[in-house]
């Protein structure tokens, strides 16, 4: 292996995109709306990128081909779940929620949350808190999906690549907040996707073309080729129907969701959103297919002491010319940064705007928050689960579950209290954790969509209650 070339390789993409990071500094001005919504300036199409970018992380990279290694063709239902799922988000509630945030000047996912109703400190406390334990937590899995690469590479133990990746992500945030995260993010998913791709290409060869991957995949064992996924306590539908859900979640992950507040303007949703939906495509595609090729090609990752979601990078190692390995791992750790800077920014937007409004018109202490941020998401990563699929689906689940379905309600304008948003934040979490830890059924239904049906039944309950209310007072 040329580790030369490699390291050069990766070096020199990493610079470029600093220097991009850095470039987009000239443009940022002393406000908190312009570090936390870049002004609401940004077009279709550095939003369509970023949210790729922010949404298509070290999870995708690394926990996705990893969990394909592991179970072969039926993982194409979580991409499937997801891309719908996503989908409908963009479809119903992105416009609404652009038009309604700009409407009420919210600069943060909470401050929407929390509108101008009474109780809204405890929606917004409520919703920071949540913020700060599960999007740090899946921040935390990202930079553990970044260690990974580099331990590969150089040998190091993954808490240098978790440090190293914590100081670059708080370079490009003090750079120039979302508006650096996001002009990063654009580069960074052209990388992403032409990486992919060419590795998929590379290694389909590699197996002998698509027929003879698919045979030894079944030489292998059958199941890897069975799009159903074996062991379902509920079947295939269910299952799909649980990562349908899960992409739905979307609607929870104030990192993805401050893109839709932060474009130029509400009609460009549309465009934005084909945009997303085919890159997010072809990359997803891409890698359910390096997943198959790397369980061919590298048997030996099976074993007790090895680790699947390595995946990507040893394969990469094994079939690439050294600068094109530093071009994958490139890639990846942009994946880890594009998503990580945005999650510390959300932390950093949940502790400042909503956990301590009187810090949230100065700029100095947003920064302070973000390294406060930061320091939260480096414990967890440098003490929690090395697992990047679990970790990551966890910090999703919770979001999606808790804060999603308030989005909602708050986007399209419904009745809402504070004692009701409470109810449903803790129900989310509360059935994220026990159909989780408690039931152990992740497996079978991945744990957002009960969440889900739980969180919204507690507002499906009030609703009946209101508007039973209502009637009588009518009547």
């Amino acid at each position: 292996m040329d580790k030369i070339s490699i390291v050069i390789s990766f070096i020199v993409f990493m610079l470029v995109f600093t220097g991009i990071g850095i470039y987009s500094a000239t443009r940022h001005k002393n406000t908190t709306t312009d570090y936390l919504l870049a002004s609401r300036s940004v077009n279709f199409w550095l939003t369509a990128l970023s949210a790729f970018a922010t949404a298509h992380s070290g999870a995708m990279f690394t926990g996705m081909i990893g969990y394909t290694y592991q179970v072969g063709i039926s993982a194409m239902w979580l991409p499937i779940g997801w891309v719908v799922g996503d989908a409908l988000a963009w479809v119903f509630v992105y416009k609404r929620l652009r038009v309604a945030s700009a409407e009420s000047s919210c600069e943060t996912v909470g401050a929407f949350l929390a509108g101008n109703q009474k109780g809204k400190r405890a929606i917004a406390i409520g919703s920071a808190l949540v913020t700060l334990l599960f999007l740090g937590t899946y921040a935390a899995a990202q930079l553990v999906a970044g260690s990974k690469a580099l331990h590969v590479l150089f040998g190091w133990d993954y808490a240098w690549g978790i440090l190293l990746g914590a100081a670059i992500v708080v370079f490009y945030c003090f750079s120039g907040g979302i508006r650096a995260s996001i002009w990063t993010d654009a580069a960074q998913s052209l990388v992403m996707i032409l990486a992919m791709i060419a590795l998929l290409v590379i290694s389909i060869v590699a197996c002998g073309g698509v027929g003879e991957l698919w045979s030894q995949l079944k030489t292998i064992d059958p199941l890897l080729v069975n799009p159903s996924p074996s062991n379902l306590k509920w079947g295939a539908f269910a299952f799909g129907l649980g990562w349908l859900a899960s992409g739905l979640a979307v609607l929870g992950q104030p990192h993805i969701l401050v893109r839709a507040m932060a474009i130029d303007s509400a009609e460009n949703i549309r465009l934005s959103r084909n945009l997303y939906l085919l890159c997010y495509t072809i990359f997803s595609a891409a890698a359910i297919g390096v997943g198959l090729t790397a369980r061919v090609l590298m048997p030996q990752l099976m074993n007790a002491n090895s680790d699947p979601e390595l995946a990507l990078t040893l394969l990469s190692v094994e079939l690439l010319p050294g600068v094109f390995v530093g071009v994958i791992l490139a890639g990846l750790f942009a994946a880890v940064i594009s998503t990580t800077d945005s999650q510390i920014l959300s932390c950093s937007a949940a502790l400042t705007q909503d956990l301590f409004p009187q810090a949230s018109k100065s700029y100095n202490m947003a920064k302070v928050g973000t390294l406060a941020a930061t320091g939260v998401i480096l414990a967890i990563a440098l003490v929690g689960n090395q697992n990047v699929f679990a970790l990551a689906t966890l910090g999703w689940s919770a979001l999606g579950s808790t804060l999603g379905p308030l989005l909602v309600v708050r986007a399209f304008r419904l009745p809402l209290n504070a004692m009701v948003a409470i109810a449903m934040m803790s129900v989310g979490i509360a059935t994220t954790l026990l159909w989780r830890f408690g039931l152990n059924l992740s497996d079978n239904v991945i744990e957002t969509l009960p969440a889900m049906i739980a969180t919204t039944l507690v507002y499906a309950i009030y609703w009946l209650f209101l508007t039973r209310q209502t009637s009588s007072k009518a009547g």
